[in-house]
């Protein structure tokens, strides 16, 4: 019955993709319809009419949409139907179906690692199929077929969720690419822009240059096995060096997908051009297979871990949270400084991840469960806010037609309750207590800060050191997002677009955040309902659960024992709202200031406040920039424009100010130039001449002989 759920979860997901392309037969349904309605006799003229109105150009294109986004919904709901089933049973169910090689058939398996991302997914997928049918409204003036964007989104869903069942690597390869390559044709919807095209492209080859390399990770376990199956590759008993070369492959290839610096050039650049329900998908959900791959690869294939691919996974982390909250800091487009923001969060990931590696590595498997619950509890609150942040910005952009941050303002008094869903999230993903974020990365912490049972001095002093990193990162962020929703939000529109900008109409469109929301407050104020079904998959993956004050106190949060650190997140919320009822009775105390009254902003006497007066995205990451100026390519240029007899009187003065991603220029840029060279010097034996192909026949002939005889 669990395996009936998933399947169904599927089929649905593909079925709304087919159902999108009827809408490009409409002209062949209302002829059919109408070859049919002739022959009722008793059908009644009225509501033949009815049936021929939905079937007209106008109400049957909206009909079909809304009838695409609800399969998806669905697919969403049965997914998350499947993932609790199978986490609150423990069970392991396995399958066949009957596809694949001649000789063997795809298996499928489907457990608590699993469960856990489908519900994941699921989540997502209902916030995305409540959300979309309002705001692919504005593709409609730009004649941007529907059938395209709703065929590939249901097969990029269906894709991430056979990922997740595959239990062989053929199996997993063909979802894996059928994933890829469906979020390839998403990218570039708005194909008629060269950046789209530009950016879909370097998705498309780093995609496949992951891909090749997951191919090589499992050829490595395939070489040491009878067959693909994940049972067989499981048996393969490798050498530590051949298991070391395998995990390096796996990272590489996971790692792209996911967004690890250097391997992140990508992100920025698809994130900001996909639909924002796309970018949803792609950010919240997408990132997370790929985490789901490495511990599938890492943990259960492979099975005995490492205590340096553990190192290396800190240390690849470390940097990724880093540099992605410093790429985000700078970056005046909401969607691109999400998406560096997601390369951060990705990176506290796999920093936690590689914690729980080496306390595996280090015969500690209560702290392992400890490390993989909290970068699994991350990923799971990563995908709830950020898919509310990014659906969020679709908000923003839908009413505004604007994203880059120093044009919007104000947007609080003209979109309330698209701020107050907005400002939840960033709450969220700056770790403030009472939301989800928070407490994800307080477990982050409590794993560092137990380092003192392991004997290896290097590990003693590199871990705290990630740990830090790990406060700074959270810092910034906090920062970063202070200045998202202060720019946007607060202050006055520095644009007509944000000055004219009104609520979203569409119910759809706010309910989507809005049950995200209500997640990451309700997740953040009873963690335990979340780490209580972690505990079955850390018990699959490790061995091992939490204590039990953990998984079963539903006030107290203990991860290693109540007398080292604990936390009660509904005391907490007990004591903000005991102590805001009492601020608010103190302020009000005085029956003079009762009244509640409203006044314009105070312009400290300088007569009348203008949006040039409030900071700008750059003005506010100043500090930073010049202090961190080492980490980012910076280009900074004040032109003034000079007027007067003699130049001396400023008419004008022009700022620029560009700050560029290292990794592009000192990594991928050299690669590029040393292929196109290596393809010129290669182009060289193309002379055209019949007689030169001629001897290279003859002289590979010749060759070929040789190495025969």
């Amino acid at each position: 019955m669990i395996l009936v759920l998933a399947y169904i979860a599927v089929f649905l997901s593909f079925a709304s993709g087919i159902l999108a392309l009827i809408e490009h037969q409409r002209p062949a349904l209302v002829t059919l319809s109408e070859a049919f309605f002739t022959k009722i006799p008793n059908l009644h003229e009225s509501k033949r009419a009815w049936i021929t109105k939905q079937l007209d150009a106008k109400h049957f294109p909206r009909g079909l949409r809304l009838a695409v986004f609800l399969l998806l919904g669905f697919s969403g709901v049965f997914a998350i139907l499947a993932g609790l089933s199978v986490m609150l049973s423990s069970s392991v169910v396995t399958d066949q179906l009957a596809l694949g090689l001649p000789w063997m058939k795809w298996q499928v398996r489907f457990d608590s690692l699993s469960g856990f991302f489908f519900l994941i997914i699921g989540i997502a997928v209902i916030a995305v199929s409540l959300f979309g049918p309002g705001y692919i409204r504005s593709f409609e003036a730009k004649q941007h077929p529907f059938e395209v964007l709703g065929l590939f989104t249901g097969l990029f869903v269906a894709g991430m969720l056979l990922v997740l069942l595959a239990d062989d690597a053929f199996f997993f390869m063909i979802a894996w690419e059928l994933m890829s390559v469906a979020s390839y044709f998403l990218v570039a919807f708005e194909h008629e822009h060269a950046v789209n095209r530009r950016a879909a492209f370097l998705y498309l080859l780093m995609a496949e240059v992951g891909a090749l390399s997951i191919i090589l990770a499992f050829g490595v376990l395939a070489s040491f096995s009878t067959d693909f199956t994940f049972n067989s590759l499981r048996e393969a008993q490798l050498s530590s060096t051949w298991a070391s070369i395998a995990f390096v492959l796996a990272l590489i290839g996971f790692g792209m997908k996911a967004g690890l610096v250097p391997l992140h050039v990508w992100l920025p650049e698809a994130h900001p051009v996909a639909p924002s329900h796309i970018s949803a998908l792609m950010s919240g959900v997408m990132l997370k297979v790929a985490l789901y791959g490495v511990i599938r690869f890492c943990y259960d294939l492979i099975g005995t871990v490492h205590w340096e691919w553990g190192v290396v996974l800190l240390v690849v982390g470390t940097i990724s949270a880093l540099g992605g909250i410093f790429y985000a800091m700078m970056q005046p487009h909401l969607k691109r400084l999400l998406a560096y923001s997601s390369v951060e969060n990705i990176g506290i990931i796999f920093m936690v991840l590689g914690l729980s590696m080496i306390f595996m590595a280090n015969d500690q498997p209560q702290l392992a469960a400890l490390g993989l619950i909290a970068a699994l509890l991350h990923a799971f609150n990563h995908a709830l806010f950020k898919n509310l942040l990014f659906l969020g910005a679709g908000i923003i952009h839908h009413q505004t037609h604007e994203l880059n941050i120093d044009q919007l303002g104000g947007l609080i008094k003209r979109m309330p309750n698209t701020s107050m869903i907005f400002l939840i999230g960033c709450m969220s993903i700056s770790s403030l207590p009472l939301f989800n974020g928070f407490v994800s990365e307080w477990l982050a912490f409590q794993t560092a800060l137990q380092v003192d049972v392991l004997d290896n001095g290097v590990l003693r002093s590199l871990i705290p050191v990630s740990a830090a990193a790990l406060a700074l990162t959270a810092a910034l962020a906090a920062a970063c997002f202070i200045k998202v929703f202060g720019l946007i939000f607060l202050g006055l529109p520095r644009s007509r677009n944000a000055e004219k900008a009104r609520e979203v109409k569409d119910l759809g469109m706010l309910l989507g955040p809005g049950i995200l929301a209500g997640l990451c407050f309700l997740f953040g104020v009873f963690p335990g309902l979340i780490i209580n079904l972690l505990n079955g998959v850390a018990k699959q993956v490790v061995g091992q659960t939490l204590p039990n004050d953990t998984a079963l106190g539903w006030l107290w949060l203990a991860p290693v024992s109540a007398a080292r650190a604990s936390y009660a997140p509904p005391l907490v919320l007990i004591g903000v709202m005991i102590a805001g009822i009492f601020s608010f009775w103190f302020l009000r105390r005085d029956a003079e200031i009762k009244a509640m009254r409203r006044a314009p902003t105070w312009d400290c006497g300088f007569g009348g406040l203008n949006a040039r007066m409030q900071y700008t995205s750059s003005a506010f990451t100043m500090p930073l920039r010049r202090i961190f100026a080492g980490i980012w390519l910076i280009d900074e240029q004040i032109n003034k424009d000079m007027r007067g007899a003699m130049d001396l009187d400023v008419a004008a003065i022009h700022y620029q100010l560009q700050v560029q991603d290292h990794t592009w220029p000192r990594i991928y840029q050299p690669i590029a130039h040393g292929v196109n060279n290596l393809a010129r010097l290669v182009g060289r034996i193309q002379t055209g001449n019949i007689r030169t192909y001629l001897g290279y026949s003859f002289a590979t002939l010749i060759l070929m002989l040789w190495v025969i005889s």
